[in-house]
């Protein structure tokens, strides 16, 4: 990118409009430079972060609810208050066991989100 973009510097939630990206998943971009980019993402139970991969990295923190996390060939249940981390071109996805939040930290930030893609 030859310009930098970015959000403001304070951030209030409720500012910020949710966009459905699936079938009881959605999710608010809250703030992003070229570099970093964090994003709310809000499940219903049941619902499905469908597996996907990128090329950025990205760290998660589970703000709420119970997922099961897949991440390349492996899998495991987490809660609220864990973490998990995505290498860069890794197979990824999530089934949300109990409705909850998930706070998802890439870099660099993901263009595409901004174009509106789902994944």
């Amino acid at each position: 990118m030859g310009t930098t973009e970015s959000t403001k510097v304070f951030i209030e939630n409720d500012d910020i409009p949710w966009e459905k990206t699936g079938e009881g998943v959605k999710r608010k971009i809250m703030g992003y430079d070229n570099n970093l980019m964090v994003v709310k993402v809000s499940f219903d139970k049941g619902g499905i972060g469908t597996l996907h991969k990128h090329f950025h990295s990205q760290v998660t923190h589970i703000e709420s609810g119970v997922f099961e996390v897949e991440i390349g060939a492996e899998k495991k249940v987490l809660k609220a208050g864990d973490a998990f981390y995505i290498p860069p071109n890794t197979m990824h996805g999530a089934i949300c066991l109990e409705a909850g939040v998930l706070i998802d930290v890439f870099s660099p930030m993901r263009d595409d989100f901004i174009n509106g893609e789902k994944y």
